[in-house]
């Protein structure tokens, strides 16, 4: 079992800053590749960037590509997004995502996902 707490949520006005991070019990995070999907009201969730579970390679949608960086932490068992430049249509709820341990393929598609966490709202204000 694998609990995920995010934090770092909040208001900031377009072209401002945020980090978000996530928080993983267990032992089993190390071994699992991790994303960050988002949630607009009244849309899907939708995948926004996933890191594998060295860390070593990295995946983003095309429309924060340059603006968002995700990384982790294997010792503090903590994934984080760093966003910059944000715009007004980043405005969702994001949650962070662990996939299946020892999975080699970046997590992509919320159907892979084994773990949820509880979401952090992100707005962003024009």
């Amino acid at each position: 079992q694998v609990h995920l707490v995010e934090s770092g949520g909040g208001l900031v006005q377009a072209g401002g800053s945020l980090r978000l991070s996530c928080a993983a019990s267990g032992r089993t995070f190390s071994s699992r590749p991790m994303g960050w999907f988002r949630q607009a009201p009244g849309k899907e969730r939708d995948f926004v960037a996933a890191i594998s579970w060295s860390g070593g390679s990295t995946y983003y949608v095309d429309s924060v590509k340059g603006r968002f960086t995700i990384s982790r932490d294997n010792v503090k068992n903590t994934v984080y997004l760093q966003m910059i430049s944000l715009k007004p249509e980043d405005t969702a709820v994001y949650y962070c995502a662990a996939g299946r341990v020892g999975a080699t393929d970046l997590l992509l598609l919320p159907y892979e996902v084994d773990y949820w966490g509880q979401g952090t709202q992100v707005t962003v204000s024009s």
